[in-house]
């Protein structure tokens, strides 16, 4: 590891960062860097968090209560380089008295392109497409090759009209698609109107609806299996799934068995429930897309993590209130992400 020799605080960062956010963490504070990029051990995390004023972790750090016990008495931040924080027991933290902040907004529009990229490639095949042209099996045009659906007109289902989903929603209207979700609370009639969008207070409703769903909530206890066999058995046969959220909202076991027998048309996925690696049955469909986590992975928006970490960090050490403080869970949820 490679350790500053700037005074306090000392800040432990879990993974290696873009350069330029890990040289002004450096300059900024005592900070403590990884020399290589892999994910630590839980035992590895209980021996970083025991000596540090801050602690940054990202989505692969489990920070379970256990890991929150060991931290040291001077630790007063977790400041997690990411919006989502289910890896994070928030509420063993404020019981310590230790405060956790996140990286909100900074991801939204970055994600919601990666979304609509899915929603767009799916129905065309165009990904199933590549693959084939790559494999040799590209004969020459014809008038029924790889047909695929047109996106105008069809209507799209958002799980979780937060920041991503109304940004998934903007980009769906200027493509002409209609705009359908489901959320635990309904938005207001304002930004309804502005998405032209139409609530459905049952998910079991909307999902009938739709031609492509998007799935743009967070992971709760509310939400794991939210997409499971028997919701997946209301969708059309022509419908697709993308997933850009956490993986642990759907079932991919049931998910494989649904795409198998053709109850739906496709999935594009960017999330796993057991990440890095996707359910095997998923692996040799045509008609998934599979790629690595890279909803927010942009050089702007990994830079603009990093500058919200160093916000909350500087909050921290002048006494203010830390702007993307995450308090522990109510008893109440929000699907929006």
């Amino acid at each position: 590891m490679n350790t500053s020799s700037k005074s306090s605080p000392k800040v432990f960062v879990t993974r290696r960062l873009p350069q330029e956010i890990e040289v002004r963490m450096t300059d900024l504070f005592d900070t403590t860097l990884r020399t290589s990029d892999t994910p630590l051990s839980q035992d590895a995390l209980k021996a970083a968090i025991s000596h540090c004023d801050v602690f940054v972790p990202t989505v692969t750090d489990k920070i379970d209560a256990d890991v929150i016990a060991a931290a040291g008495p001077e630790l007063r931040l977790i400041a997690n380089f990411g919006a989502g924080t289910d890896h994070i027991d928030v509420a063993a933290a404020h019981e310590r008295g230790i405060t956790v902040t996140n990286t909100p907004g900074v991801l939204t529009e970055d994600t919601a392109d990666l979304t609509m990229a899915m929603i767009l490639a799916l129905p065309r095949r165009l990904v199933e497409g590549d693959r084939r042209n790559r494999a040799g099996k590209f004969k020459g045009w014809g008038p029924n090759h790889m047909l695929g659906h047109r996106v105008r007109g069809k209507a799209l289902g958002i799980v979780g009209m937060g920041r991503i989903g109304q940004a998934v929603a903007k980009r769906a209207h200027a493509f002409g698609l209609t705009v359908h979700y489901h959320n635990r609370r309904q938005a207001p009639k304002g930004i309804e109107q502005a998405l032209g969008a139409t609530y459905h207070a049952s998910l079991e409703d909307m999902l009938g609806q739709v031609d492509i769903l998007s799935i743009n909530c967070p992971a709760t206890p509310d939400t794991h299996h939210l997409i499971n066999a028997e919701r997946l058995k209301l969708m059309r046969p022509t419908s697709f799934i993308v997933n850009t959220s956490r993986g642990e909202v759907i079932d991919e076991a049931a998910l494989a068995a649904a795409l198998e027998a053709g109850m739906i048309s496709g999935a594009g996925l960017d999330v796993y429930e057991n990440e890095p690696m996707p359910h095997p049955a998923l692996l040799g469909l045509p008609n998934v897309i599979l790629s690595p986590h890279i909803g927010s992975a942009t050089h702007e928006s990994r830079r603009e993590m990093g500058e919200k970490v160093m916000i909350n960090i500087r909050a921290m050490i002048d006494h203010h209130a830390c702007p993307d403080r995450v308090l522990p869970p109510g008893s109440s949820f929000s699907l929006a992400s």
